[in-house]
């Protein structure tokens, strides 16, 4: 990912949900990352794309890691997006006001469609849980992910 610029982590929060949307972290940037879940008081994160650290630490912290990897550009599966939606309905539900972070390679795709997804799910129309993200997020969502949100129906 040398020489593209990804962005830094931000909060998006909608009616009782808050997420933590994140770019997987360098070898460098590990310590900022555990200390950007720590300040957001993350309890649970979504790591969408390839394992690139190991989970021992976060988990030492109390943050669970759920690996959930889809292909890079595409939609998640129908097991993930039922995965997801148990998680969110679950930790929302438990826990009002907890944090689940989300993360993918840059931080531009994968993982905010999950989060379009959560925001959907919670009401919101898609062109308005798109438009809500990429004001926190520019550059998030390609046009195949923005085809699948738009082809999306509420399940919950």
């Amino acid at each position: 990912m040398a020489g593209i610029n990804c962005p830094a982590a931000v909060e998006i929060a909608y009616r009782n949900m808050r997420f933590l949307l994140m770019k997987n972290p360098a070898k460098s940037s590990f310590y900022r990352f555990l200390q950007e879940l720590k300040k957001n008081e993350v309890t649970t994160i979504v790591r969408v794309c390839e394992a690139t650290y190991s989970s021992t630490s976060l988990e030492k912290e109390g943050i669970q890691v759920l690996d959930w990897q889809f292909d890079d550009g595409t939609a998640p599966t129908s097991q993930i997006v039922d995965n997801w939606l148990k998680l969110i309905e679950k930790k929302f539900r438990e826990d009002p006001g907890c944090c689940i972070a989300v993360h993918c390679a840059t931080g531009l795709g994968r993982a905010p469609v999950l989060i379009a997804l959560a925001l959907i799910e919670g009401g919101m129309k898609c062109e308005d849980a798109v438009q809500f993200i990429r004001q926190k997020r520019h550059g998030a969502f390609n046009s195949r992910q923005l085809l699948y949100l738009e082809r999306y129906r509420p399940k919950m």
